[in-house]
């Protein structure tokens, strides 16, 4: 064969290698989001509120999608195990959107870029180029990985140590990411500790229970590869939530076997499974024997289609908690007006306290699946936060407006009983911990 035909042999060899080559293999539990070869799974993407783009028409939607997506694949290339972007364009996005994950990337890139990672649509962890003297201003001399467009101050906004290699050589990102608690590990050291993710397209609201990863670019090349991500269901998420601080103080309330420590109409509800129930058709408020005033409670709790009950915060023993209490946090069911056909208030929402102020909504996990719940009470204030994402962060005090124009007198109190207001569903409660604040 002439030298000729053998160099051109070689090369039709290498280009079927080449584009034959198999998917990176993910370690195990996790799926690769690129693929080797191409940018299946991928669109183009903007920074863009997620929420506004699920609320778009489908057809500007698709249209709007198309566009970015040009754009995007004129700037992004697969070049064997690295997705390659030259610094310009359109973001790299994924087609699904995720809910709780746990994200595994590999990204080198040059002197003077600035980039980062969306989560959920939200900007972002951020990647830069540490010895940029012109961005030591902004913080780029602390490294890469802090949530940057969190609040200045905000846990998380920078990260806990520097961890960047030597510039010019490959980084590795692992993302987890539980409700809107993000923990980030840099080549292996801890950045970002489980901090709260703001949200950067409005920050009175939580940020989306589910959105696409995005590879930002910003001028300058970047390179990625190992990109992989492990999706988390509801009981390892909640296993993660409760893991944090849970030996700060919290102890336990419910013995998972009997109501020792509880009163009020215990008759009206059981215990199956560790879990207090309340009974069909029955209900009434059961509470703690001990009285609280500034605290933080855990729980988990599952709810039936169209379940509701509620959480007695400061109850005085007897009467309506959502009225003599400082309140009733409302535990129901996000699909009860579908189930029941029955419109709600806002401030009847899950999470809310009852009639008074609203809670976001859309943060529950499936019904008939266990939900974790946090709810911090400090004088007048109450912050609930339901499988990781804070839905309520109100103070009562400052509330003069009330469903139905029904006044809330117990709302003042700075003292009383944790417990259940059952209203006639077999809704259960497990797991329950309190701890005492100073």
């Amino acid at each position: 064969m002439s030298p000729r035909n053998l160099l051109a042999s070689l090369l039709f060899i290498s280009a079927f290698v080449l584009s034959g080559r198999a998917a990176p293999t993910p370690p195990a539990g996790f799926t690769a989001l690129y693929n080797g070869r191409d940018l299946a799974g991928w669109r183009g993407g903007d920074t863009y509120d997620h929420r506004q783009w699920l609320a778009l028409p489908a057809d500007e939607r698709a249209k709007l999608a198309a566009e970015w997506t040009a754009d995007m694949r004129a700037h992004w290339r697969a070049e064997g195990d690295e997705l390659v972007n030259d610094g310009l364009g359109k973001y790299a996005t994924t087609e699904k959107d995720y809910g709780d994950f746990e994200l595994l990337v590999d990204y080198r890139t040059v002197a003077g870029a600035d980039s980062g990672i969306y989560l959920r649509g939200c900007p972002q962890v951020q990647i830069w180029d540490y010895t940029d003297k012109s961005k030591f201003p902004l913080g780029s001399a602390l490294g890469s990985g802090g949530l940057w467009n969190n609040s200045a101050g905000a846990p998380g906004k920078d990260p806990l140590v520097k961890a960047d290699q030597p510039f010019g050589e490959w980084n590795r990102f692992r993302v987890l990411m539980v409700g809107a608690r993000v923990s980030v590990w840099l080549n292996d050291q801890l950045v970002v500790d489980h901090a709260l993710m703001e949200n950067y397209y409005d920050r009175a609201a939580p940020v989306p229970a589910r959105g696409p990863i995005q590879l930002q670019t910003h001028g300058g090349e970047i390179r990625w590869r190992n990109v992989c991500v492990r999706e988390i269901g509801s009981e390892e998420a909640n296993r993660l939530l409760a893991g944090r601080g849970e030996d700060s103080g919290f102890q336990p309330v419910f013995n998972g076997r009997d109501f020792t420590g509880w009163a009020g109409p215990l008759e009206n509800y059981s215990i199956a499974e560790g879990a207090i129930v309340c009974l069909p058709k029955k209900g009434g408020t059961i509470f703690t024997r001990e009285e609280y005033a500034d605290f933080t409670v855990r729980l988990e709790f599952r709810l039936p289609p169209g379940g509701n009950n509620g959480l007695a915060i400061r109850y005085p023993g007897s009467g309506d908690t959502a009225y003599v209490g400082m309140t009733e946090l409302q535990v129901l069911d996000d699909n009860y007006e579908t189930v029941t056909g029955r419109k709600i208030d806002p401030r009847q929402a899950h999470g809310s306290a009852y009639g008074i102020s609203a809670a976001a909504r859309g943060y529950q996990r499936p019904t008939g699946e266990w939900d974790f719940q946090e709810v911090t009470v400090r004088g007048s204030t109450v912050r609930v936060e339901l499988n990781g994402t804070v839905i309520l962060d109100a103070d009562l005090a400052k509330v003069t407006e009330y469903l139905d124009g029904k006044a809330h007198p117990g709302k003042e109190r700075r003292t009383g009983a944790f417990g259940f207001a059952g209203h006639n569903d077999p809704v259960a409660f497990r797991h329950i911990r309190i701890k005492r604040l100073e």
